[in-house]
């Protein structure tokens, strides 16, 4: 096997262990869409008029659903025990703002 090889396979096994780990918080997460390894949220403050760093930060992942929503993503936690879970649905606004995407949920 190549070195190549090696690597696709162990990222494999890895996407298998992070889906294992996802499903244990929603078992009907069936397939991990994208990946980004390092991520932190902040919310914007109205009031200040500035973003504020929240206590949330890790990995990313996006995934799709076996009932609905089909999507949604979640934050896997390294600050913290609570992991940021959102569900894609209508009521959410994304906007790329590289290297930043900006979203806005109903709450």
């Amino acid at each position: 096997m190549s070195s190549a090889g090696s690597i696709s396979c162990l990222a494999a096994k890895g996407l298998d262990i992070s889906l294992s780990a996802l499903q244990r918080q929603d078992p009907y997460i069936n397939n991990i869409v994208d990946v980004a390894s390092q991520v932190a949220l902040y919310t914007y403050n109205n009031r200040a008029n500035e973003w504020e760093k929240t206590e949330v930060e890790g990995t990313l992942f996006i995934y799709t659903r076996l009932a609905s929503p089909r999507h949604g993503f979640t934050i896997m936690n390294r600050l913290r025990m609570e992991n940021l879970t959102e569900p894609i649905t209508k009521d959410l606004d994304f906007q790329l703002q590289d290297p930043f995407l900006l979203y806005r949920n109903a709450r």
